[in-house]
């Protein structure tokens, strides 16, 4: 191994050999703002990426790198193509369906942490609710977004308790922030604050690394919950198209 190798960090390894490969690629692509500030960096990598690329156009299509996506895709296709994880979204409405609950019960608790599969962590709750809200009953995303703030908040009446978990993440002194309280105030007083309150439930039971669910198993639920476009999930005119297309093309310059 070089000097220069053993001097670097494995985060700075990695950033070269991401940095390789992007120059490997027939067209350029630079990293958005989000990317770079998950990175804990605040810049615009625009400038000195052309710089390094000369002669190459900014990539505006799709990315090579990444799964090829059908014409006129489907909420499947985003699973199988550009969900990082579902195993946690399967095991959840796995659970949900053993108890008995309801399809709209099962569809929520198979979309609830959506955003985090595909998009982004914080807020998550929010985020995927405004990702489904078109497609799915009202119940189900006014669910998938009040369970942001539920699952920090026990109830007694179904059993669910302050996860142990959370406690091993962020600390025996975390609180959450006071939006999260007050919308928890909220949605104790909504029509659909126990279907929302289900999520939570069959969260807890739903990270068993060892557990086999097939997303075939709810190929059914979702045909009968989730309105499919006939342009493609992303390619239609709803207000949160743009999200879908960000994960259709999430290295498009603009």
């Amino acid at each position: 191994m070089n000097d220069h190798a053993q001097a670097m960090t494995l985060s700075e390894r990695a950033d070269e050999l991401e940095e390789h490969m992007m120059h490997e690629l027939e067209h350029v692509v630079v990293k958005s703002a989000l990317f770079n500030l998950a990175d804990g960096k605040v810049t615009d990598d625009t400038a000195s990426t052309l710089a390094c690329n000369p002669g190459k156009y900014l990539l505006m299509k799709e990315d090579p790198r990444l799964p090829k996506m059908p014409a006129k895709p489907t909420l499947i296709d985003y699973f199988k193509c550009r969900f990082a994880s579902t195993s946690h979204l399967l095991q959840s409405a796995a659970h949900a369906k053993k108890a008995g609950q309801s399809e709209k019960v099962i569809m929520a608790c198979l979309l609830h942490d959506i955003a985090v599969a595909s998009f982004i962590r914080c807020d998550h709750g929010y985020w995927g609710a405004q990702m489904i809200e078109p497609y799915v009953d009202e119940e189900v995303s006014w669910a998938v977004r009040a369970h942001q703030a539920l699952r920090f908040f026990p109830d007694e009446s179904v059993g669910y308790e302050y996860p142990e978990a959370y406690v091993k993440w962020f600390g025996p002194d975390f609180q959450p922030e006071p939006y999260l309280v007050d919308e928890y105030k909220r949605a104790r007083n909504h029509k659909h604050y126990m279907t929302a309150r289900l999520i939570t439930l069959h969260d807890l039971y739903s990270f068993d690394p060892n557990a086999k669910v097939d997303l075939d198993d709810f190929t059914d639920i979702i045909g009968r919950h989730f309105k499919q476009p006939k342009e493609g999930l992303g390619l239609d005119s709803s207000p949160s198209a743009h999200m879908w297309r960000t994960m259709l093309w999430p290295t498009r310059f603009l």
